[in-house]
Parts: structure tokens; C-alpha cells; sequence
């Protein structure tokens, strides 16, 4: 088994072809029983978030896995293999391992070191574990991922005092945030990050707005915010100087038309543009918005085109130097796991040599009472046991270091060994071999 990841993010994609791909919560299910059905795909996980679409994969295959799982990214973005391959990174096993955990240390962000994509990998993994699309091996790349995200945070000073993609993106809001009204369009995580940031930034009054109106409610208890019927909206707009979108809309919430009513119903005195940031993919905002008079756009694409603060090279170094050690400790429980299989079909080889002499001799010596039989046979098994116990404890700590995978594979070649390819197999052979370790 090997771990592949396939992806686009904000570094090699453009916006459009980011909404294209997006994956909202709605669609998850779907696109990961897709993906564990191709025939080389056995576990996956599905990250999707303002500025990344990446399949995280256990696969038996390289080229068949990656072949799959591009043809379904390709169907979902609406366009052939060769065109998405232009867009695609791609990252196999030990460059999987390394890509999922500094993901998770928020060094691959737009925003260098926000904690945001914390909580987005958790929800990924959750998602995709409640929908039986994840095994061992993902389990342990998530949880090792998570793991290290939290260490690099409290370990380093990566997330430069709390900076993430709503505050980089205010801190472009001509005139500033402090004392100006803002509405935040949409309740889920996004928008909760909205409101606590824009609390932090002496914003006010604030609004919130949602289609589902209990969770807009919940969010303007918990931040002192204002919760708007999603009906009102186009009354509310002209009395805001800032909005905040983060739906999970496939279609635009903000057109020209109400974009254009709003500026027009605000007093004729006001001089501060109405200010739009729109973090969603898809986007909130219609295109035809950013030029219109009186209105700044602020959204993923400006975002991606400015020079926004990172942490320092101390940090960054602190936190790579992280990622590197705990991608090795991964990298050694993934040799370890390759070598299992391969011990216990060594040990369930021997047991069948042996069952096959023991028979030949039960045949040749037909004389023998129950009891020789059984003294015989006790004493085979405990010699051939004695005989592979060492090889198979040092391949075992072999395979933890650099290169460990090619003792494994040595041990196949020269005992001509099929190691079990199914889960059920799996379990049956070591359950065999912790027997046999016992005995």
C-alpha cells in the first residue's frame, strides 16, 4: 500500500478552476464512495477549503492510483485529464507524509501559519472516517497530521498572533476595520472566524446573516452581533461599510443588481466605499461586482497577489525542523506496518511446510500412537519457530530505519512469499502470526 495525495491549491490553480473543484460538505459522501471504488484507490480523504481541493489516498498502485483519481477531479472541474494535470501537484509516500503535516502545521497556506486548516483537516478526517473511507493508514497519516499541527502552534511562533485569511484580508479594507459596521454572510466555521475577528478589530455594530437562521443566531449570541433575517439582506447592506462572505452557496449571494441598489440607497454623504471580502469558493460575490463605483472587492484572487505578513525565519525553520522529525517517526510505523504482513505470511508458509511433512510422516508411519504424533509435531513447530524468531525481531527493527521496506521485500523474493492484499487476509495472517509468537 502506498499514500498518494493529489491536489490543487491557491499556488497552482486560479480561483476559477479552485470553485470548479470545490467540495462542499454536501458532496463529500459522494465524491469519496467515487473514490474508494476505483479499483486502486482502497482509502481517501477529501480536503476542501477557500484555497485547496486535495485527495489525500492509500492506494495499491502509483500510476493506476493517480490515473483514477485525476479522472475524477477531471469530471468534477469539467475538463480533460491534460488540462487539470497542468494545475495538479502530486505528492507519493514519503512526500505525502510530508505534505499532509505541514499542511497541518499551516506551512503550505496562503496565510502562512493560520490555525484555520486545523480544524479543516479534522472535519476532512471526520467526514471522511464516517463515511468508511479511511483505514489504517490514513488514520494514522490524520492523527499524526493533527498531532503536529498542535505541537508546531505551541511550540513556535508560526501563527504569527493569531493571523489567518480574514485578518489578512481586513487589513486591506481601505480605512481601516475599528469603529466601521459589518454584516458577515454565512454562520459556518468561516464565519464564526469573521465575527471574532472583526469583534477583536473594534468593528461595530455587527451583523450576521444565514439561510439556516438558527446558527446566525447562535454566532450573534456568542459575539454580540446582530442576527438578520437572509430575507432582509438587501435592506441590511446600505446600512454596513464592510461584508464579510463566507457561504457555502454554489451560486453568488451578492449580484450586481443588489450590490448596485445598496450603494445607490446609502446616504449621500457617505464617503467610504462599501467594502466586500469574499472568502468563498465558489465565490459570494458575482464578477460583475468589482467594477462597479463605490464598491472594493477584496477576495481570494487579491488576496493570493498581495505580500502578506509571514512569521519569522526562526519560526518557520522551528517549525519545518518539526515536520522533518515527526515525517520520519511516520515514515518508520509505515516501514514497521509494510513488514507485518510480510513476516506473517513468512511464519504461515512455515506452518504449512510443516503441516505438509507432519502428514507425509502420519502416512509413512501409521504405527505412531496419537501421543508421538503430538510430541513430534510440538517439537517441529517449536524448532521452526526458534529458527525464524530472530531473522523475523531484526527485519522488524530493520524496517524502522532509511530503506527498512527493502528487507521486507527481500524476504518475499527469497521465500516466494504472496502477502495478503485484502483486509480480511490481513487480519487472519497476523492473528496467525501473534499465535504462533506465543506459542
Amino acid at each position: 500500500m502506498n499514500l498518494l495525495v493529489v491536489g490543487v491549491s491557491h499556488h497552482t490553480a486560479p480561483v476559477e478552476l479552485l470553485e470548479r473543484l470545490a467540495v462542499p460538505v454536501g458532496d463529500t459522501a459522494s465524491v469519496l464512495a467515487e473514490l474508494v471504488a476505483q479499483s486502486y484507490v482502497s482509502e481517501a480523504v477529501v480536503l476542501s477549503t477557500c484555497n485547496r481541493v486535495e485527495v489525500y489516498a492509500a492506494v495499491t498502485a502509483f500510476h493506476g492510483g493517480l490515473a483514477e483519481i485525476g479522472a475524477v477531479l477531471a469530471e468534477r472541474a469539467g475538463l480533460d485529464v491534460p488540462a487539470l494535470a497542468a494545475h495538479l501537484y502530486i505528492h507519493y509516500d514519503e512526500e505525502a507524509a510530508r505534505h499532509a503535516l505541514r499542511v497541518a502545521a499551516g506551512l503550505d497556506s496562503m496565510v502562512v501559519g493560520e490555525a484555520q486548516i486545523l480544524g479543516q483537516l479534522r472535519d476532512a478526517y471526520g467526514q471522511a472516517a464516517e463515511h468508511d473511507a479511511t483505514g489504517r493508514y490514513l488514520h494514522e497519516l490524520m492523527q499524526q497530521a493533527l498531532r503536529v499541527g498542535k505541537r508546531v502552534h505551541a511550540e513556535t511562533g508560526i501563527d504569527h498572533a493569531g493571523q489567518s485569511v480574514v485578518s489578512a484580508a481586513l487589513a486591506l479594507a481601505p480605512d481601516g476595520v475599528s469603529g466601521r459596521s459589518a454584516l458577515v454572510l454565512g454562520a459556518g466555521s468561516m464565519g464564526g472566524l469573521a465575527l471574532a475577528t472583526l469583534v477583536r478589530s473594534g468593528a461595530g455594530p455587527l451583523f450576521v446573516t444565514n439561510r439556516g437562521a438558527d446558527r446566525a443566531n447562535r454566532l450573534a449570541q456568542l459575539h454580540g452581533a446582530t442576527a438578520v433575517d437572509f430575507a432582509d439582506l438587501p435592506a441590511v447592506l446600505p446600512r454596513v461599510e464592510l461584508v464579510i462572505c463566507a457561504t457555502a452557496s454554489p451560486e453568488p449571494v451578492l449580484t450586481g443588481t443588489e450590490v448596485r441598489a445598496a450603494v445607490a440607497a446609502r446616504s449621500a454623504g457617505a464617503a467610504a466605499p462599501l467594502v466586500l471580502i469574499d472568502l468563498a469558493v465558489p465565490r459570494d460575490v458575482a464578477a460583475d461586482v468589482a467594477d462597479l463605483p463605490g464598491v472594493v472587492l477584496i477576495d481570494l484572487t487579491r488576496l493570493a497577489a498581495t505580500s502578506l505578513a509571514e512569521p519569522s525565519t526562526v519560526d518557520r525553520e522551528a517549525a519545518e525542523a518539526i515536520v522533518e522529525v515527526e515525517v520520519e517517526a511516520f515514515l518508520a510505523w509505515l516501514r514497521g506496518t509494510e513488514v507485518g504482513p510480510t513476516v506473517a505470511a513468512l511464519r504461515a508458509r512455515a506452518d504449512e511446510v510443516v503441516g505438509s511433512e507432519l502428514a507425509r510422516l502420519s502416512a509413512r508411519r501409521p504405527d505412531l500412537t496419537a501421543e508421538q504424533r503430538a510430541d513430534v509435531a510440538h517439537a517441529v513447530h517449536r524448532v521452526v519457530q526458534r529458527l525464524l524468531h530472530s531473522p523475523t525481531v531484526r527485519v522488524r527493527q530493520l524496517a524502522g530505519t532509511a530503506g527498512g521496506d527493502r528487507y521486507a521485500a527481500l524476504l518475499r523474493e527469497l521465500f516466494d512469499l504472496a502477502v495478503p492484499s485484502t483486509d480480511d487476509e490481513l487480519q487472519r495472517a497476523v492473528e496467525f502470526e501473534t499465535r504462533e509468537e506465543r506459542s
